[in-house]
């Protein structure tokens, strides 16, 4: 048999090899990502893209499979200041995770991670009416509502944090992702976090 009647080697796959390697950002590396959480770690996902453009918005609960950086940036965007602007929001990340890195010398997708994980509040109160009268009932958060409620709480301490005053937004993220990380009550979300829990408690 010739050469070129021999059957060619399977090919590396490439792509996917390609991604894994590939670098948030071009610095940080999102391979060993460790989760604490259990609960909430099929619904926090890395990736080293930190912009699909839309992909995900097709379907309802596809939202689990963006990556958490583009989801806190799209979250960023949810806000009077940056609404649409996607490239502002991903400057403000990348400068905070910049930040996080030169005050924690750790890898700042990491301490995101652990900071989604630790302001994601395990319950809440709805309301139930009985006749007339509305009575509130505490009741167990869903993880991926819980991963939603982690990211509102961070990007509404951004905002107030960063409005009319002289701090960067980015100052403010990375101070609300290291205090969050820290599981420091100091911190908005944090503080959003406990008083919704506090509330549930005496719902119960």
């Amino acid at each position: 048999m010739s050469d070129a009647d021999q059957p060619e080697p399977d090919a590396p796959a490439g792509g996917e090899q390609a991604t894994e390697n590939a670098l948030l950002f071009g610095e940080w590396d999102v391979s060993e990502i460790e989760y604490s959480d259990p609960s909430t770690r099929d619904y926090i996902t890395v990736t080293p893209v930190a912009h699909t453009m839309g992909r995900h918005a097709d379907k309802q609960f596809r939202k689990s499979e963006l990556s958490i950086v583009e989801r806190l940036i799209n979250r960023l965007m949810q806000t009077e200041e940056n609404t649409g602007k996607k490239q502002q929001a991903t400057r403000i990340v990348r400068e905070a995770f910049d930040e996080i890195h030169e005050r924690s010398e750790e890898n700042p997708v990491q301490t995101l991670v652990e900071a989604v994980e630790n302001a994601a509040p395990r319950e809440e109160t709805v309301r139930l009416k009985y006749g007339g009268i509305s009575v509130p009932k505490a009741v167990d958060i869903a993880p991926q509502r819980r991963v939603d409620q982690a990211l509102k709480f961070i990007a509404d301490g951004v905002e107030s944090g960063s409005y009319k005053t002289e701090t960067s937004a980015s100052g403010v993220l990375a101070e609300q992702l290291l205090g969050a990380a820290r599981d420091d009550v100091n911190t908005y979300a944090i503080n959003q976090k406990e008083e919704k829990e506090r509330v549930a408690a005496a719902a119960r």
